[in-house]
């Protein structure tokens, strides 16, 4: 068993927890493993689902005899958001600890349920990280991605189709979150084509056939059911104008590659690039989820197209990602502007070139070791 790096048990010391993540992320197996001793409810118990949707007072009856944090694990909360109203109850009544899980938050603020009025924090699962995984493979996560099931699997593509038609089955058909969902499929795939770009809504919408407000639900959507995210740019500059639109990415760098069609992925090729950088951005991204939420990740790009690939906090730290060998002079140019515009800042190019090194104050590492001091907090040191 792969052991991972989120330790939600101290999140429930504090209270009770919401647990979002996408699609086999791992969230059942996680609750199981940390709380053998809580009392664990899974609505996909076809006969359990049947009595609580029938009576959900039922839950109230079951757990208010329970002393005083005692744990109730309610896995698949979507499935009967209307618990919710008795999970409130108990917390105010009895002081109980609940563990909500679910793989979309979309179906509990579509239908105006009882999010607990702040009672409840939310957390995030995501994929495997580098740092979970002993003898990490890098090309193969590239290509396949970081989903427990798929990492591990012999045939990850065959899993990756049937990840695509499961969410779109049980997430967008039944659900009806959208009328058309062939034409919800190829926006899925155009949305591929821009995953890791500045979103240009008009154009994509052109692409589609539909119009740039129904472009937008459909971002919404994929945003809401976890299976992609917006990367919103830092705009608090004095020097220079940048953008002001947000980049979109799909969550896991494996689905990204599906929907694109890549059976896979020669270094040196323009897709081997972007896959490198989907993936050090959805690292980071864990990352500071499970160790730092306050702070922001974000890009920074000029009207002149200098860009930075992630910023960390308030400028604290610019990361660029490259996928090269080796890394010259010229790779450096983008960070001549935002140094110049935060001098403060630590910069760190992150490449597949062995040799780590400074160069003009910029921090060079192998891919490698940048995971290694990410996860010891070596990078983000607050």
């Amino acid at each position: 068993m792969i052991q991972r790096i989120y330790d939600i048990y101290q999140d429930v010391l504090d209270g009770s927890v919401f647990l979002f993540g996408a699609r086999q992320t791992g969230k059942s197996t996680l609750l199981e493993d940390t709380f053998k001793g809580a009392v664990y409810l899974d609505l996909l118990n076809g006969e359990l689902k049947r009595r609580l949707l029938g009576n959900t007072s039922l839950l109230y009856e079951m757990l208010s005899d329970k002393p005083s944090k005692t744990v109730v694990v309610i896995d698949e909360i979507s499935e009967i958001p209307e618990l919710l109203n008795e999970v409130h109850r108990l917390i105010h009544q009895k002081d109980l600890r609940f563990v909500l899980c679910g793989s979309s938050a979309r179906k509990l603020k579509r239908k105006g349920y009882n999010t607990l009025g702040g009672r409840a924090f939310p957390c995030y699962l995501y994929p495997f990280v580098s740092e979970e995984i002993k003898d990490f493979d890098l090309d193969k996560a590239l290509l396949y991605g970081m989903l427990p099931p798929h990492y591990l699997a012999a045939n990850p593509r065959r899993l990756l189709s049937g990840y695509i038609d499961v969410y779109l089955k049980e997430e967008i058909m039944e659900e009806a979150l959208t009328r058309n969902v062939s034409v919800f499929h190829r926006f899925m795939n155009i949305a591929a084509l821009s995953s890791g770009e500045i979103l240009n809504y008009t154009n994509i919408a052109s692409d589609c056939g539909v119009s740039a407000k129904t472009v937008k639900e459909y971002f919404s959507i994929l945003v809401d059911t976890l299976i992609g995210y917006m990367l919103p740019p830092y705009t608090k500059t004095i020097k220079r104008k940048v953008s002001s639109a947000p980049k979109f990415y799909y969550f896991d760098v494996g689905v990204y590659n599906y929907l694109m069609n890549r059976r896979s992925l020669s270094a040196g090729t323009v897709e081997y690039g972007h896959a490198f950088e989907h993936l050090i951005v959805q690292e980071i991204r864990a990352y500071l989820s499970y160790r730092h939420s306050e702070k922001q990740m974000s890009f920074w790009h000029t009207y002149s197209n200098k860009e930075i690939d992630v910023v960390i906090g308030e400028a604290e730290i610019g990361i660029e990602i490259k996928s090269a060998d080796e890394i010259h002079n010229r790779h450096l140019a983008n960070f001549k502007d935002f140094k110049d515009e935060f001098p403060h800042a630590r910069c760190i190019m992150v490449s597949r070139d062995k040799i780590n090194r400074c160069v003009s104050g910029v921090e060079l590492l192998y891919v490698s070791d940048f995971f290694h001091k990410l996860w010891r907090d070596e990078i983000i040191t607050e």
